[in-house]
């Protein structure tokens, strides 16, 4: 499942939510983004 964050007050965001709207339920504002996962990277010998 996708989720998206709220840039002002950074609480998560479901995506099924979005299609509704664009807007944050929790403060209203229309900037969301998707967080990036984390990838460890390997150092090779």
């Amino acid at each position: 499942m996708v989720e998206y964050k709220c840039f002002e007050c950074n609480k998560r965001v479901a995506a099924d939510y979005l299609r509704k709207k664009v807007r944050c339920p929790y403060c209203g504002s229309k900037i969301l983004f998707k967080p990036r996962t984390v990838i460890a990277k390997v150092q090779a010998i």
